[in-house]
């Protein structure tokens, strides 16, 4: 299962999922997806699940419970963002050990590794979908995955973990002066 909460915007790489819906379709998976934004994408999400109703679930809107029962209940999560500064749901994915399919962008490049999730970085359909169809792949070989999902669940991004960062860094500009 592939999970999906976000606005639904051009930014956060609806329009890629346009291009690809009827292909992820075709793939042995099934899709589930919470947001709400730009009609047109609303409009496309809803006709997907429509065409395609034994394969993908769409509700249109923003409940933060179910965000993250699906977020938890997923074995990936996607997150193909033209840009994204930050970011937290990759965050989230990770302490759940929902495996990550990021675009290689902002903060899910910095915080999602080729171990823990599936990047791609052309900001096209054709490359999101060959980075979902490498992680179903992968997740066929069951123990590959576990161990995927192992690691991914033992990152610590957590403040303890920067301010350790900042402290050490304090330290050696302050000793260096």
């Amino acid at each position: 299962m592939i999970g999906i909460v976000t606005r639904l915007a051009g930014q956060k790489g609806a329009d890629l999922i346009a291009e690809i819906g009827e292909e992820l379709a075709k793939e042995d998976l099934s899709l589930i997806a919470l947001g709400s934004g730009e009609a047109i994408y609303e409009k496309l999400f809803l006709d997907l699940a429509i065409a395609h109703p034994e394969k993908i679930a769409v509700r249109i809107g923003f409940d933060d419970g179910l965000a993250h029962r699906i977020e938890a209940g997923s074995d990936m999560f996607l997150m193909p963002s033209r840009y994204e500064t930050a970011g937290l749901n990759q965050l989230y994915s990770l302490r759940y050990g929902t495996i990550p399919v990021v675009r290689a962008t902002g903060g899910l490049d910095d915080t999602i590794e080729e171990s823990t999730g599936f990047k791609f970085r052309e900001y096209s359909g054709a490359a999101l979908l060959e980075a979902v169809r490498a992680a179903l792949a992968e997740f066929r070989r069951a123990e590959a995955w576990r161990a995927r999902v192992r690691l991914a669940m033992s990152k610590d991004f957590s403040w303890d973990v920067s301010a350790r960062e900042y402290a050490g860094l304090y330290h050696r500009l302050t000793a260096a002066g």
